[in-house]
């Protein structure tokens, strides 16, 4: 049964799309998280490149539909093993901060 609920579509699926996201971007959010380190307090004037170029990359992939299709399965895969097993999976992150 592969019929989706609210949460599924509004909230859990996302999820996994902004989870997948971040690991694609990454070299984006590292940038970004070490201008913040280094600039501090005025973080908000001199990482404006850094963010700008880490927001368009997220919401490249959060607009393509392709991608959210590839989520979903995901998303459909891991409630299938679920619903055999009784075991969450959790899924890996990785970690921006090196």
């Amino acid at each position: 049964n592969s019929k989706l609920r609210h949460v599924e579509k509004d909230v859990l699926i996302p999820q996994i799309m902004r989870d997948r996201a971040k690991e694609l971007c990454s070299d984006k959010v590292q940038a970004f998280t070490r201008c913040c380190q280094e600039t501090g307090f005025l973080m908000v004037v001199k990482c404006r490149q850094e963010n700008t170029a880490l927001k368009d990359c997220l919401v490249g992939y959060y607009s393509d539909p392709s991608f959210y299709e590839e989520c979903k399965a995901e998303y459909l895969k891991q409630r299938e093993e679920y619903r055999a097993t009784g075991i969450k999976k959790k899924r890996q992150k990785v970690s921006s901060n090196v």
